[in-house]
C-alpha cells in the first residue's frame, strides 16, 4: 500500500527498524516512553480510512483499566507500531482501493496471519510449529525483511515463546 510519509517520520521508522540508538530520544521514542510510563500499551494500528490518497489511522491502546483508541496520522502510527512491534491492519476495501498489486499476485491483506515466504509460498503463521517459526524468522532476518520478521515475532509473542 503506497503511503506517503514525510522525511522526519521516514527517518524515525528507519531508525527503529535498524535498531539504532540516537543519543537523545526522537519524538516517537519520547511518545513510547510516555506511554510505557503511564502503563499504556499499543496493541495494534488500524489504517481505517483513506480520502483523496490521504490515509487515516487509529492507535488501538490498552491500560490496566480500559481499552481505547487514539486518532493518529498514519506516518506517526507506523513509527510507533515499529517501536512497539505491534501489528498493522487495514480493511480489505482500503487495500483494494489503494494497494498496488504486481501482475499475477493477489493483494495481501495487512494483518493477515499469513505471509509469503522467500519461495513464494503463503505461510500461515498460526499453523506453524514454534521451531518452524524460529527457522522462518532466521530466514527473513537473513534477507533483511523486517516487516515479515515483525509478524513472526508477534506470533511467537502471542504464544509466549518470544
Amino acid at each position: 500500500m503506497p503511503i506517503v510519509i514525510g522525511g522526519f517520520e521516514a527517518q524515525a521508522i528507519a531508525v527503529a527498524l535498524e535498531r539504532m540508538a540516537p543519543d537523545r530520544p526522537l519524538t516517537h521514542d519520547l511518545m513510547k516512553n510516555f506511554m510505557l510510563a503511564l502503563n499504556v500499551d499499543l496493541n495494534e494500528v488500524l489504517i481505517n480510512y483513506v480520502n483523496e490518497g490521504v490515509f487515516h489511522a487509529t492507535l488501538i491502546c490498552s491500560s490496566a483499566n480500559e481499552d481505547f483508541e487514539i486518532d493518529s496520522r498514519t506516518s506517526d502510527a507506523l513509527a510507533l507500531a515499529v517501536r512497539f512491534g505491534c501489528p498493522i491492519y487495514t480493511y480489505e476495501n482500503i487495500l483494494e482501493e489503494s494497494g498496488i498489486v504486481r501482475e499475477g499476485e493477489k493483494p495481501a491483506i495487512s494483518g493477515s496471519p499469513s505471509i509469503t515466504s522467500s519461495d513464494g509460498e503463503k505461510e500461515d503463521l498460526k499453523s506453524m510449529s514454534t521451531d518452524d517459526l524460529n527457522e522462518f524468522l532466521n530466514e527473513v532476518l537473513e534477507n533483511e525483511d523486517y516487516i515479515k520478521a515483525i509478524a513472526i515475532r508477534d506470533e511467537l509473542k502471542r504464544r509466549g515463546t518470544a
